[in-house]
């Protein structure tokens, strides 16, 4: 503890006697500052007890003590040394009555204590205060420093929340709660993810400080670089002193350390997992069950997906690569639900992960999906699921994928949506369109002459499988009248609609240009 008012008060050796504030003695004393202006308010920076004889004061003027008096508060004073005996044998009743009246604390300093011994007195309180909250700072240290070394990061966060006598969270990149102490902060720990992800945003080292109703919270991002690995929070009644920001500060040093420790390792899973990924892909399943070990080896004890992502555009926007957060984002996922993922950069401009099917990392990507929909800096092909044998197969599942969903703007698109769905929505390509109108580009200039209607001719007849009566009929024409058309229609095109890959061109392009649909029932 700083030193105080009635620490001073208490003090046996300096005498000094309470005249007026006796009500704010508890008030901390940051400095001892000696002063015989009438006006010392610009050199007081707050938190001094001014000591003053009234050299130059009219210190028995009630109306020029109530503005001095007013004057010091303002300024952060905390108290007033007035010593009798040199200009004034007693207080001035009207100093007193002003200091009352202002709820200022007034000492009375006797002749016999000089205003140096009280500078010292406060000095020595300062530095001994120092010098506790440093040894509490080390020993606070010591003790994170073996919680992090024996236990890990929870012990970390469960001794510093003991050290500020308040709350502490340890937070991923994602803003999930990854450890919380005491557990009754749980819920207010989880209410500050989007503080949390706000912090993100910033380059490391960031902070911020969250006032509210509860108390009063810390926010400190975690990470060496410009990167931010994580995030700390520390909930406090009062804002933290000197040993509990020693202990915060250690903590903070600690969990990074930790972290990019953690980095490291999982570098090295990566180029593990890149072998393992290059093993399936070349047909060696044997081998990678091998190479993978316990550490991805029940990964592939069960059906899985490949998960290929890019860049949505070549232009990255200000800020963090997306692909290092979507990787982020999903390993974080597999962390809290306690499931293996193999996660390979391929550069720096493809991801490709593999993820048990059904698990928290495909929710979590779809999830992305989702929330980026509008505005999504990445695009993501997902295979079918699938097993070691066939990884391959699923590669090649996801990268089709992926081409579909960048061309038709989405976020996300699985293999089985194209596998279950129908072919047309994949003829929305310029090309495609620009091959249909040249193919069908003659047909349209004869029909716009007026001499025959063998656009929706050709239609109808290929939309009744060849089945000229049934065709006719659809058009209100006679069969004669049909097959003149349809001979009409290879002469212009030059092809024989009796080539089944004719008719399937001449189909696919009537679907490309809208010109498709059925005519009849």
């Amino acid at each position: 503890m700083p030193p105080t008012l009635a620490s001073l008060v208490q003090h046996s050796a300096l005498k000094l006697t309470v005249r007026a504030g006796e009500d704010r003695l508890d008030t901390p004393v940051r400095w001892a500052h000696v002063s015989e202006l009438a006006d010392p308010v610009p050199y007081m920076e707050g938190g001094e007890l001014l000591l003053t004889t009234a050299l130059t004061l009219d210190a028995e003027d009630p109306e020029v003590m109530g503005r001095y008096v007013r004057r010091l508060l303002g300024a952060g004073v905390v108290g007033l040394g007035f010593a009798v005996g040199v200009n004034y044998d007693e207080i001035p009743q009207a100093l007193i009555d002003a200091a009352r009246a202002e709820s200022l604390p007034l000492l009375e300093v006797p002749r016999r204590t000089p205003f140096l011994a009280i500078s010292k007195a406060v000095s020595a309180a300062i530095a001994a205060d120092q010098y506790r909250a440093v040894t509490a700072g080390f020993e606070a240290q010591r003790e994170l420093t073996r919680a992090a070394l024996g236990e890990g990061p929870d012990a970390v966060v469960a001794r510093l929340a003991a050290h500020v006598d308040g709350w502490a969270a340890l937070y991923d990149t994602s803003g999930t709660v990854l450890a919380v102490s005491p557990e009754w902060a749980a819920r207010r720990a989880a209410r500050l993810t989007p503080d949390v992800e706000r912090l993100r945003e910033r380059p490391a080292p960031a902070s911020a400080v969250v006032g509210g109703t509860e108390d009063r919270v810390e926010l400190q991002s975690l990470g060496t670089g410009r990167r931010v690995r994580g995030a700390l929070a520390v909930g406090t009644g009062a804002p933290l002193g000197t040993a509990e920001r020693y202990a915060v500060h250690s903590a903070i040093a600690l969990l990074t350390l930790t972290t990019e420790r953690s980095r490291s390792l999982q570098a090295a899973e990566q180029r593990l997992g890149a072998a393992v990924l290059r093993m399936l892909l070349a047909g060696q399943p044997d081998h990678a069950r091998a190479v993978a070990g316990d550490l991805y080896g029940g990964l592939l004890d069960a059906p899985f997906r490949l998960l290929i992502a890019e860049p949505a555009s070549a232009e990255a926007k200000e800020g963090e690569a997306p692909l290092p957060v979507l990787a982020e984002s999903l390993e974080a996922a597999a962390a809290r639900a306690g499931e293996s993922v193999l996660t390979v950069p391929d550069g720096e401009d493809r991801l490709v992960v593999l993820a048990g099917d059904g698990g928290a990392v495909v929710t979590e990507c779809e999830g992305y999906a989702a929330r980026e929909a509008e505005e999504a800096e990445v695009v993501v092909g997902l295979s079918a699921p699938t097993g070691p044998i066939a990884a391959a197969a699923a590669y090649k599942q996801a990268e089709q994928a992926l081409s579909v969903a960048r061309r038709r703007g989405r976020a996300l698109v699985e293999h089985e949506e194209l596998a279950s769905g129908s072919v047309l929505p994949l003829l929305a390509d310029d090309a495609v369109r620009a091959f249909a109108d040249g193919l069908l580009r003659a047909l349209y200039e004869h029909d716009a002459t007026g001499r025959g209607d063998l656009v929706a001719s050709l239609r109808a007849w290929l939309s009744r499988h060849g089945q000229w009566d049934a065709a006719a009929a659809d058009l209100g024409v006679h069969r004669h009248t049909l097959r003149y058309r349809m001979r009409r229609v290879e002469e212009i095109l030059g092809r024989s609609l009796d080539d089944p890959d004719v008719r399937m061109e001449l189909w696919l392009a009537l679907k490309a240009t809208g010109d498709g649909g059925t005519t009849g029932p």
